[in-house]
């Protein structure tokens, strides 16, 4: 929560910036660190969600592990101190220097996406002389029920390896000398706030896990990815995700042995609540018909809602004490009409300098910024230094 007392610190911090209250941040991982922990599930930290140092300190320091889709982002988990054999490195488009760097890093998985990338990675590990540890990543054809742009588990999406291709797949492995699986690896979308998805996905790791161990390969690690969703409308009194119930899941119908293990990756559920954009109203426009708020963030700062139409909650937080409320359409100062943070948003009588929160920003945001009509580098101020 944005009280009166954080806004009036606000005033003399220049503006667009993104608020961490690392307080949040550590109850989250708290929270989600006990629920999985008591159930011996391993989670990595999707880096893609946001790669701000002081975050990654804290995420670290509570033991998870790190998942990357890069090798700038393998790079970066192992400066911040994730231990290498946490580590894995997922993504559809991993280059021959990434994959390379990986090796060096002898990081714990590559969770391969194609047949392709399986025989490359076997090569460049040929030429190190080395093993590298491997996840399939299985498309489940699982609907995620949540946008189409972040929905990966469906076999029209570029994502894993389709099933038709698994047979094929399971003959080239046995022919990779330089490889070993470890597991199996599934990710069906983001954002899922729908329980009953993950159910669905349990019952088709079960199936392929089965599959390849009817085949003879043995199957240790069972990767089931992350997508659990936060509540965007609520940041205040529904705060942290439900862990328990998310974990609960898993632990109820997932079949697995004592020796195998389960790997989750977690970005937005950890870190979304704990972040909001500030920024400044530099003009109001009272229109025919519409009211604007133009701020100095826009697009540049945060995509998710030009990009996905995603709703962040909207506060003005220094128009605390007025009772009118009008509905604007809050805009940024970029040369695109998509960039709008939210239309008809309901709003205290708002005028020029007034400060606006735009709430659960802190994944998918910092990250996705950019530089477009040569902006300034988006800056950032953490509760522990107002």
């Amino acid at each position: 929560m944005i009280n009166t007392g954080i806004a009036a610190k606000f005033a003399e911090k220049e503006t667009p910036f993104y608020y961490y209250d690392l307080h949040v941040l550590n109850k989250t991982l708290e929270a989600a660190h006990a629920a999985s922990h008591k159930r011996g599930f391993h989670v990595h930290y999707a880096l893609k969600a946001n790669f701000n140092d002081e975050l990654l300190k804290a995420i670290q320091a509570v033991g998870f592990g790190a998942d990357c889709v890069s090798g700038n982002e393998v790079k970066k988990a192992i400066e911040c101190g994730f231990d290498s054999k946490k580590v894995t490195f997922a993504g559809v488009g991993k280059s021959d220097k990434e994959i390379n760097y990986a090796l060096n890093q002898n990081i714990f998985a590559f969770n391969v996406e194609s047949i392709q990338e399986l025989e490359v990675i076997n090569e460049l590990a040929a030429k190190k002389g080395v093993k590298a540890n491997v996840a399939l990543r299985i498309n489940p054809n699982v609907d995620a029920h949540t946008h189409h742009y972040i929905t990966t588990g469906l076999d029209e999406n570029k994502f894993g390896v389709p099933n038709a291709d698994l047979e094929k797949c399971a003959a080239v492995l046995k022919k990779c000398e330089s490889i070993e699986l470890v597991g199996l690896h599934f990710h069906v979308g983001s954002q899922i706030t729908d329980m009953t998805v993950f159910k669905s996905l349990c019952v088709k790791v079960n199936e392929w896990k089965n599959w390849f161990e009817e085949r003879g390969t043995q199957i240790r690690v069972l990767n089931v990815g992350g997508g659990l969703g936060i509540d965007y409308k609520n940041p205040d009194g529904n705060t942290i995700p439900d862990f328990e119930a998310y974990f609960d899941i898993f632990d109820r119908f997932l079949e697995r042995t004592a020796q195998q293990e389960v790997h989750f990756e977690l970005g937005r559920a950890l870190v979304a609540q704990c972040g909001s954009l500030v920024s400044r109203v530099l003009y109001v426009k009272n229109g025919v018909k519409k009211n604007f708020l133009v701020l100095d963030a826009g697009m540049t700062e945060l995509m998710r809602p030009a990009l996905y139409q995603a709703y962040h909650k909207i506060e003005n937080i220094s128009a605390t004490d007025s009772a009118e409320s009008i509905n604007y359409d809050v805009v940024g100062p970029i040369c695109e009409s998509s960039d709008c943070f939210g239309k008809e948003v309901p709003l205290p009588v708002s005028k020029r300098g007034d400060l606006i929160a735009i709430r659960s920003a802190g994944a998918y945001g910092e990250v996705m910024a950019s530089r477009y009509n040569l902006r300034e580098e988006i800056r950032f101020v953490y509760n522990n230094q107002l």
